[in-house]
């Protein structure tokens, strides 16, 4: 028999997405709109987009889904989307950053950061960052962040020059320094809006068999995607514990946590969990979007 799901819960509530037109993201959006949730999906390609917002409509009749196109590998273009987001609606009670990355071969962005940091991390702290006035405008508000238990391999390089060295990168590493960022950043950002009903959690949402090594990939890292395959969860179990913490009433007052299986979680790492490195990642994120 299927979990009932309360279609008023998120009734009234406006949720932001990102990376919401496949894997997790389209899950976690779906499912929130079941529960009465008024969408904003960003997505980075239009027709994806449509597709995704068509097939939620399909599942809801009569659910209010907006789409916003969004490449966030720019943190232009991020600011961008904040401040259409901040004409376009009053408040914001959920902000799901749900986007990721792990390219393949070292690629810098026009705006000189390397992919999966700035999409992963970067865009996370600047897009949350920006929509503080709008969460704040909503009385009791969420930031959802999805991290990876990955983040026990990650490190906080001290600048783009060190992160971004040819002969030192790999995809993988990169990947799992900005999860670590993104457990410091919640951590940081719980701690600075500790008097404010704004809370921030992270999750890790297991290994799911998602686009996030593409197809066309080679070398280790797509064998060993290739080898774990018939291991990962699919995107419905993986997407749980960010509709969890995005809905759930009894999370509405917890922050600064990390969670699996819907449930708060230890973390892998002692950097993740140390306070001085969290407060030099927010400002190493400051200079390098010009926020915060």
């Amino acid at each position: 028999m299927a979990a009932f799901v309360d279609p008023k819960l998120l009734h009234g509530k406006t949720v932001l997405i990102t990376g919401a037109s496949g894997g997790i993201g389209f899950v976690t959006a779906r499912e929130l709109a079941r529960r009465g949730a008024h969408l904003v999906l960003v997505c980075r390609d239009a027709g994806r987009a449509e597709t995704s917002r068509a097939a939620i409509l399909q599942a809801m009749p009569g659910a209010r889904v907006d789409v916003q196109l969004c490449d966030l590998s720019l943190v232009a273009n991020v600011r961008d989307l904040a401040a259409e987001v901040g004409r376009r609606y009053d408040k914001l009670d959920v902000l799901v950053n749900n986007a990721g990355v792990m390219p393949g071969p070292l690629t810098i962005t026009r705006e000189g950061h390397e992919l999966s940091w700035v999409t992963n991390h970067l865009a996370v702290f600047a897009l949350t960052n920006l929509l503080l006035p709008q969460l704040d405008a909503a009385g009791q508000a969420r930031v959802v962040t999805v991290a990876s238990d990955g983040h026990w391999l990650g490190e906080i390089e001290p600048s783009q020059v060190l992160r971004n060295d040819p002969e030192k990168y790999s995809a993988f590493a990169a990947y799992c320094d900005s999860k670590l960022a993104n457990i410091l950043f919640t951590n940081e950002l719980a701690h600075r809006l500790d008097l404010t009903g704004i809370t921030a959690n992270c999750l890790h949402p297991g290994i799911v068999d998602t686009g996030l090594v593409a197809p066309g990939r080679t070398g280790l890292l797509k064998m060993a995607w290739s080898l774990g395959k018939p291991f990962m969860i699919s995107p419905e179990r993986g997407a749980q514990t960010s509709i969890f913490l995005a809905s759930a009433p009894e999370v509405a007052h917890i922050s600064g946590r990390y969670f699996k299986h819907s449930k708060p979680a230890r973390l892998l790492s002692g950097r993740a969990q140390n306070r001085a490195e969290a407060s030099r990642l927010w400002q190493i994120s400051a200079q390098e979007t010009g926020i915060g």
